[in-house]
């Protein structure tokens, strides 16, 4: 018994995923996770919420709130593959519900793992077409990446987040090395070309550019990034400074038929009309 879970707060649940043959392709003892940061599947989102600490609950999950037309591949944690669209029925026992998750930095290598699961969990929103959740899972993304804990560690593959490891969670998180300092500037640039994405499927151009800007800062050799800052910088009609930075995009990529274009299409439009 006790209160349903309010938002930003933290539950672990034991759930297990059977397809509709009854083929089990989910099994975890223990997944945490704070409902609303786009870490699990729709149909834990939505239903958890609803429930009380020590009720099991069954959710019959179509496919958009599973794993959707792609499926999921085989992973530790899930075996056989997800078929595309399959339904999926969950049974859920929520364990333990918490005031928020441990606030101190978590340690890089869980950085990164906890940023690619939400950078992977918004491409999946991108895909159907749910920009707005894919935006939100990206820059959660970004916010684990940067270190603060926005969630618990991450460990185990399951159908979102992974269990917590409170013996590490209680150590003071190590200054990540030279390769992991890169891999989590990689993974960030990464994340802010998707906002940038994200941004422009929502018709917001303004937040497009500041997404790619930021990447270029980390990375101003990105091509990405300056493909995109060109588009959007001629869209604005600052003509000299597209053509500067699609120039840029043009060394890096000399074979890019797309920057080509986009340099002709500026060009055609700097020029004079021809007089008959």
């Amino acid at each position: 018994g006790g209160p349903q879970p309010r938002p930003g707060q933290e539950v672990s649940v034991k759930v297990l995923g059977a397809l509709e043959d009854g083929g089990l392709v989910e099994r975890d003892p223990r997944l945490t996770f704070v409902p609303g940061h786009g870490d699990v599947v729709q149909a834990l989102e939505l239903g958890v919420p609803t429930m009380q600490p020590g009720e099991i609950s069954f959710f019959l999950a179509a496919c958009p709130y599973a794993y959707g037309r792609p499926g999921s591949r085989r992973c530790a944690h899930r075996e056989p593959d997800v078929p595309p669209e399959a339904p999926l029925l969950f049974e859920v026992t929520l364990l333990e519900v918490r005031d928020g998750p441990d606030p101190q930095p978590l340690p890089p290598a869980t950085r990164l793992c906890l940023g690619s699961q939400r950078r992977e969990r918004g491409n999946f929103h991108f895909a159907r077409g749910d920009f707005a959740a894919a935006l939100r899972s990206y820059r959660l993304a970004l916010h684990a990446l940067d270190g603060p804990a926005t969630g618990e560690p991450a460990g185990r593959e399951g159908p979102g987040r992974r269990g917590r490891d409170t013996d590490a969670a209680a150590r003071p998180a190590a200054p990540p090395g030279p390769e992991e300092e890169e891999e989590l500037q990689e993974q960030r640039v990464k994340c802010l070309n998707n906002c940038a994405a994200a941004e422009l499927k929502l018709g917001r151009a303004e937040e497009a550019l500041a997404a790619c800007e930021a990447a270029l800062r980390i990375s101003p050799d990105n091509g990405r990034a300056l493909l995109r800052r060109g588009q959007l910088l001629a869209e604005q009609g600052r003509d000299a400074e597209a053509a500067l930075v699609l120039k840029r995009a043009l060394e890096l990529d000399p074979a890019s038929k797309v920057i080509h274009a986009e340099l002709s299409r500026l060009a055609k439009r700097q020029s004079p009309p021809s007089s008959t």
